[in-house]
């Protein structure tokens, strides 16, 4: 099954909720972080992948119609190039906001230097952020400036013809917009919010 949405947000910007709308709109499944938890064998193989091996696609992503945040976000050109014909969907949210979202939530269980999902995925998410953050975690402005050029490269890259640009508030608009979809007669999903991350992770214990 070839993918019709590729999530190039980077997470906190309202991904999970993505996933829970597309699988909606779409009727199949969308792979998001959450599938890696309970798959060892995929955390494995993104781990290879970060490491700069040729990803095996049609294992990792079988069965899915789209895939949104990390970390197959990560791979946002190379899907974009394997799969020529889907979107390509930037999730926003403004800097500040982003950064205090991933603060009190991953960068908060990566600052605590465990996880409840396992030791194999916290040396994933370890290995995916020394890319996308060289200056790490803590440096707040740092980090701001990694997220807002990863959302330019995004922009300059992919064809606006082809580029969904989508924020929390936006809702089923641009999705159904861009799918030749008929807007769902229920609200757009709301969901894994920074308080129910931190109650899910333990965090606030």
């Amino acid at each position: 099954m070839a993918l019709r949405v590729i999530g190039a947000g980077m997470g906190r910007t309202g991904t999970y909720s993505l996933k829970l709308g597309l699988e909606r709109l779409l009727g199949r499944p969308c792979y998001h972080m959450r599938e890696v938890f309970a798959r060892p064998d995929h955390i494995a193989a993104w781990r290879r992948a970060l490491g700069g091996e040729e990803p095996d696609w049609g294992f990792l992503l079988a069965g899915y119609v789209a895939a949104v945040d990390e970390p197959p976000a990560y791979f946002w050109r190379e899907l974009a190039m394997i799969y020529p014909d889907a979107f390509v969907l930037l999730s926003t949210r403004p800097a500040d906001d982003w950064y205090r979202s991933m603060d009190r939530t991953i960068f908060d269980v990566l600052r605590r230097g465990s996880s409840p999902n396992g030791a194999e995925w916290f040396a994933m998410v370890e290995a995916m952020f020394n890319v996308q953050f060289p200056a790490g975690t803590e440096d707040k402005d740092a980090a701001i400036v990694a997220y807002e050029t990863h959302n330019e490269r995004v922009r300059t890259t992919i064809s606006r013809t082809r580029l969904i640009e989508w924020r929390p508030e936006d809702g089923w608009g641009p999705l159904c917009e861009a799918l030749g979809l008929d807007e769902p007669r229920e609200a757009f999903p709301h969901t894994n919010t920074t308080e129910e991350f931190r109650h899910n992770t333990r965090l606030n214990e």
